[in-house]
């Protein structure tokens, strides 16, 4: 996002090299992402615990 927002059109991550055409290319991308991000059932609940240990 970071990228996208500053007009940057190559990334590089993990020793992998891409780059993108156009804005929309990217945009597309990452909505890609989120959507893949989205379908792995998230946790949605989180419940804490905690005691004074007395």
């Amino acid at each position: 996002m970071a990228a996208r927002y500053q007009g940057v059109r190559t990334v590089e991550y993990d020793g992998k090299r891409i780059t993108y055409a156009t804005d929309t290319e990217m945009a597309n991308a990452l909505a890609d992402l989120e959507r893949r991000i989205a379908s792995t059932g998230r946790i949605s609940v989180v419940r804490i615990q905690s005691s004074k240990g007395v």
